[in-house]
């Protein structure tokens, strides 16, 4: 789960970085390119939002096998669990 530091970092952050949070979070890990096409922002916006969360170190940046040109994003800080998920006696609550 998120600390509420984390938390309170992401809703500081302009609007661009949630949304590119937010696509990370429901599509996992993709490249900028993908970003792009998934969240109908500008490529430059999306470099400043993937910075953002850079900085504030919830999304990790990766080497893309199959074009080692492009990087691969993903969030690096656990997230909501799914109920499907949840196999240990913490998630029973």
């Amino acid at each position: 789960m998120m600390s509420q530091t984390e938390r309170e970092q992401i809703d500081d952050l302009p609007p661009s970085a949630k949304l590119v949070f937010k696509v990370l979070e429901y599509k996992g890990s993709l490249t900028q390119k993908q970003i792009v096409d998934e969240s109908m922002l500008s490529a430059r916006t999306v470099r400043y939002a993937l910075e953002r969360l850079e900085d504030i170190g919830v999304v990790d940046e990766d080497i893309y096998f199959a074009d080692a040109r492009q990087n691969l994003y993903e969030i690096d800080v656990p997230t909501e669990v799914e109920p499907d998920q949840c196999a240990d006696a913490q998630c029973a609550e």
